[in-house]
């Protein structure tokens, strides 16, 4: 069985990693994730554009030694070992073979992997590269999501091999995309848990590739875009400085208390049209909390006081969207306490990235009584008067 072909003399030569559970030891996968490696043979010259993960090795190996080519050029768009990993083993088998790269992903692919200095071929932003009838185009895409990164173009084939940028962690037997909701939804968790931090950046590179005459999109996980404008449509609206008509509620709960507060809280605002989305956090997926941030308006943390502060978990989700840096436009804290406590002040400070206004929280001592339910529904007037304010209801 020879490799996938993607086009005459284009193929996929990676590998599928359906058993992968968890990635950078803290992004759940659910649904796996593949390694894709392009092989592209030109009438002179062969590249190889990306490797794969090193417990793949194997497989990468095995298609190409099917395909029986000589491989002139290894392509590294990105130095995360997830697709520069085989790298290594790539140069022993091709002696001859150049890593063709951008300087400063040179030097992290030296102190990586221990690539030798005359192994490399560096190339400057918007260089090209022929294999004879082929020609490979590199553009500089920094911060997707790796300092270094760049992405491959091939003109005649207007094919953007796109490494992270565009990808999603998804193991599928199919080369290109079957299922778009489907696809979709795994490249939004993708995106939320990998490329949010980097959104503003990310708009400047989607800059640079506007004007590309782009047919088919190959990123380094996930199947292949047939239908571009899905994934580039989908990039452009997480992005924008857009929001939905959402509140995200991150809780946890010890006794019931902070649970009783966010179910009424929750009544409150669905009474007033307003979409909530509420993570218990003893039990949430984070890439599922990561994906609701992406289009929410506002995010209210949850939390009893434990130990004068507020419970861990709350504290990670607090930190995790802090470092996610998602386009909120509020945050709020509600939650109980026994004795005392700094519960507020603490979550607040965790949110020091984020470009939010901070509205008066609900901090109650004990079970919440009378006087404490209305603070909630003054809560949730208080948020739909601020979505009203910045439009976000009208236009949800």
């Amino acid at each position: 069985m020879t490799s996938p072909i993607i086009k005459p003399r284009i193929y996929a030569v990676g590998a599928i990693d359906w058993d992968r559970l968890l990635f950078d030891e803290i992004i759940p996968l659910p649904d796996g994730t593949s390694y894709n490696s392009y092989l592209i043979k030109g009438l002179e010259k062969t590249a190889l554009i990306d490797t794969v993960d090193p417990t793949k090795e194997r497989e990468l190996v095995n298609n190409l030694q099917k395909l029986d080519v000589k491989i002139d050029y290894i392509i590294s768009n990105h130095a995360e070992q997830d697709h520069s990993g085989s790298i290594g083993k790539i140069l022993e088998l091709y002696p001859d073979a150049k890593v063709v790269t951008s300087p400063k992903c040179k030097d992290m692919l030296k102190d990586l992997l221990l690539i030798s200095e005359d192994r490399f071929h560096t190339v400057i932003d918007g260089e090209v590269l022929s294999l004879g009838d082929k020609t490979l185009k590199f553009i500089y895409t920094p911060w997707v999501h790796w300092p270094e990164t760049m992405v491959t173009y091939l003109e005649e084939e207007k094919i953007l091999f796109s490494c992270d940028f565009f990808g999603s962690h998804l193991a599928s037997s199919d080369l290109f995309v079957m299922d778009e909701t489907y696809v979709y939804r795994a490249a939004k968790r993708y995106y939320a848990e990998i490329m949010m931090p980097f959104r503003k950046i990310i708009q400047v590179n989607m800059e640079k590739i506007k004007d590309l005459d782009i047919e088919i999109v190959a990123p380094s996980h996930g199947p292949i875009y047939k239908n571009p404008r899905l994934i580039f449509d989908a990039y452009r609206d997480w992005i924008s400085e857009d929001t939905k008509n959402e509140v995200i509620i991150p809780y946890i709960s010890m006794h019931g208390t902070t649970r009783t507060m966010v179910e009424h809280l929750i009544n409150a605002l669905i009474t007033k049209g307003v979409k909530v989305r509420p993570f218990n956090l003893s039990k949430t997926d984070i890439g599922e909390l990561a994906m609701a941030l992406v289009d929410a308006s506002t995010i209210v943390i949850a939390s009893p006081t434990v130990l004068t502060g507020p419970h861990p978990n709350a504290v990670y989700a607090a930190y995790l969207t802090n470092v996610l840096r998602p386009k909120l436009k509020f945050a709020s804290v509600i939650g109980s306490y026994g004795w005392g406590g700094r519960m507020f002040e603490q979550i607040t400070g965790l949110l020091n990235n984020l470009n939010v206004k901070i509205i008066d929280p609900v901090i109650i001592k004990g079970f919440p009584k009378g006087d404490d339910f209305k603070k909630l529904d003054k809560l949730a007037d208080e948020i739909v008067n601020k979505h009203k304010d910045q439009n976000i209801i009208k236009n949800s």
